[in-house]
């Protein structure tokens, strides 16, 4: 999910050993490799993140080379298992497990589940606290043929502090004002002139707002709940995009808060 520097650095810190005097060593790693310094038996690793602005766009939207590995649900330490058993078409349905972590910072209510729909072999990628597209970064899939998704799970806050604990959509602003304001975080970029279309749907009396971005490729389903923001973006590149469009849209338009 972006360059990864692990190892120690002789201009910040040294590694030292004792063996009947004192010695000291200086250690120093490559970017991309990993060296183990050990003191007094206890082995000290060091880990550093390198990001840039010209790196946000495909961290965030995850086109190629970005690195990301795709795994299989529940083979990962710690994660939930949301994908439902496969329909006759052999799509899933994910529904955020009520125990999965996550809720972004200290006061903050649980997060109220989402569900979507994918085709045959989505699989759930990784996402930690150090992805370089953000700590509001919920949950990612993938299929590397098809395309991409990413859920955003942000502070309503971020838009007025008069919202409450039940904000809805309409509240925050017409679609227009959402775009604006959470789009570049999506692409990476402004997206003036980007957006093709935007639609306002209901679906079990909430608003959703529906985007189409090209380019890149995206397409944004907006929601409130709770005190809120969802982004729900699937993204592709061209030949995915022309190819997967119609999946692509019905991934898309399934998207729901609980």
């Amino acid at each position: 999910m972006g360059t990864t520097i692990f190892g120690c650095c002789s201009i910040s810190w040294r590694c030292h050993q004792r063996i009947g005097l004192s010695r000291t060593r200086a250690c120093s790693a490559k970017v991309g490799e990993r060296e183990d310094c050990v003191s007094d038996g206890i082995l000290k690793r060091r880990t550093a993140l390198v990001s840039g602005i010209s790196l946000i766009s495909s961290t965030v939207l995850g086109f190629p080379g970005d690195g990301l590995g795709v795994v299989k649900q529940g083979l990962v330490a710690g994660r939930i298992p949301g994908l439902s058993e496969p329909d006759e078409q052999g799509w899933r349905t994910y529904r955020r497990p009520d125990g999965k972590s996550g809720g972004h910072g200290v006061g903050w209510s649980p997060i109220i589940p989402y569900s979507f729909s994918v085709p045959p072999e989505w699989e759930e990628v990784p996402v930690s606290i150090a992805d370089l597209g953000g700590t509001e970064i919920d949950l990612r899939f993938a299929n590397s043929k098809q395309g991409r998704l990413f859920v955003i799970v942000a502070p309503v806050l971020r838009f007025a502090d008069n919202l409450g604990d039940n904000a809805k959509l309409e509240l925050i602003g017409p679609p227009e004002k959402v775009i604006n304001a959470f789009g570049p975080e999506v692409i990476g970029e402004n997206v003036e002139g980007k957006v093709l279309s935007m639609e306002v749907a209901e679906h079990s009396g909430r608003t959703y707002y529906q985007f189409e971005l090209e380019p890149p490729h995206v397409l944004i389903m907006a929601t409130a709940a709770g005190n809120r923001l969802y982004l729900f973006n699937v993204t592709a590149n061209g030949l995915q995009w022309k190819r997967n469009y119609k999946d692509l849209k019905k991934i898309a338009n399934s998207f729901r808060v609980v």
